[in-house]
């Protein structure tokens, strides 16, 4: 990458002066848009509700005699005099239901300048359909791939992510595609249909695909980004695990025993239950386990050859599972360079590919959720929590998922 030097680049003129009259530089020039408003849609700014003061009522004041002559001053409320002052402000049920007013139209309020923002900022995200077919003016498609990749996994939808790469495709205004990594990997079914969908991008429009890697793109990650043009990590990057994994499988049967239970399998064959944590595995289970992993990883290495121009050989060398630093990475050309900034990737994309007048609309996937659904899965969750502090419990946790196996392109991160 180019450390700050655009000189020989193509360089935005002024307007038509003598020679010697200073020309702002492309990356002068480029930056203004980068971060003001005329660039990514991130920097839109959020509306402020305004803040409103209860004013509490006053009660009429009167005056009575005392004997002497004196007079006090007093405040009469429906028909009491109160000497020192009537009672003021609001009572406690009434002030719990202004306060719970206030809270549910706050939350209406932000509702409504959330959907106002993101509507002005351009980035596009709410549910399942991604916008981006209807994008106006030359950009740069920034697709976010973060959380896990499966179908749904809270930070990610698989139907988002194909949606916004096919979006592109069928926009004539798009001029690239970035794909923003941060994702420990996922499931090999839906990591490689991304893989499959972006690869199409490519050969059907001839648009360019970078790949920028944030703080981690393992496994899955590096899989779906393997094709693009070019791969920069930042610098703190962690990236590699190429390899596949079918999670840990379980053997509780001593424990059952332990406790008296047994259990019965019905099943057609020696191998159907295969993966039951009610028993042992044997050999032959343990074989086919192993051959549904290694077909997988076959693909894998040969996903990351073609991408990167390596023999199959070699990045089977370099592919045992290990992740990698950033450095590391570019060293064995697992990536193409080092940046310290998601800005400095958008920056190089930019002068790499001649984009330079371009805009950044992001596609970020925000799941659509009610309050009322948002109080639900709390509510879930803590009843997880709670019923999960027992030993039953996670024992009938292990029941539950027994048997249940699944192929993944995924990093097991024990931070």
């Amino acid at each position: 990458m180019n450390n700050g030097n655009f000189d020989d680049r193509n360089r935005i003129t002024g307007d038509g002066g003598p020679e010697n009259q200073e020309t702002p530089r492309a990356r002068d020039v480029w930056h203004k848009k980068l971060y003001g408003t005329e660039g990514r849609g991130k920097t839109g700014g959020a509306g402020q509700a305004a803040s409103e003061k209860d004013a509490a009522g006053q009660a009429a004041t009167g005056q009575t005699g005392y004997a002497g002559g004196s007079a006090g001053s007093g405040q009469t409320v429906g028909g009491t005099v109160y000497y020192g002052g009537a009672p003021t402000g609001i009572t406690g049920g009434k002030k719990t239901m202004l306060i719970l007013a206030c809270i549910l139209a706050g939350l209406i309020l932000l509702g409504i300048l959330s959907v106002l923002v993101r509507g002005d900022s351009g980035q596009y995200g709410a549910g399942e359909l991604s916008g981006a077919a209807d994008v106006s003016g030359d950009h740069i498609g920034v697709l976010y791939v973060e959380g896990t990749i499966s179908e749904d996994s809270g930070t990610y939808s698989q139907a988002y992510a194909m949606d916004a790469v096919q979006g592109m495709m069928d926009n004539s205004d798009n001029r690239g595609l970035m794909l923003f990594v941060n994702t420990p990997g996922g499931g090999v079914y839906e990591s490689d249909e991304l893989h499959l969908k972006i690869r199409e991008y490519q050969e059907t429009t001839g648009r360019p695909v970078y790949a920028y890697f944030a703080s981690q793109a393992t496994s899955g990650g590096y899989y779906i980004s393997a094709s693009a043009d070019k791969i920069v990590a930042n610098r703190n990057c962690w990236t590699g695990s190429i390899g596949v994994t079918i999670g840990t499988l379980y053997d509780i049967s001593g424990l059952l025993e332990r406790y008296g239970i047994q259990t019965e399998t019905i099943t057609s064959g020696a191998n159907k239950a295969m993966g039951d944590i009610t028993a042992p595995m044997t050999a032959e289970q343990r074989a086919i386990f192993q051959s549904l992993v290694d077909e997988s990883y076959a693909q894998f290495v040969s996903i990351v050859a073609d991408g990167r121009g390596l023999s199959e050989e070699y990045v089977r060398s370099i592919s045992d599972g290990r992740i990698y630093t950033a450095q590391q990475a570019q060293q064995i050309d697992l990536v193409d360079d080092v940046v310290d900034t998601y800005e400095d990737a958008v920056e190089d994309m930019v002068y790499e590919y001649g984009l330079e007048d371009c805009d950044i609309r992001e596609f970020q996937y925000v799941p659509e959720t009610s309050l009322f659904s948002g109080l639900i899965q709390s509510v879930d969750r803590l009843s997880e929590a709670l019923a999960g502090s027992s030993d039953i419990s996670a024992l009938e946790s292990l029941m539950e998922d027994s048997g249940q196996v699944e192929l993944q392109y995924m990093f097991q991160d024990l931070r």
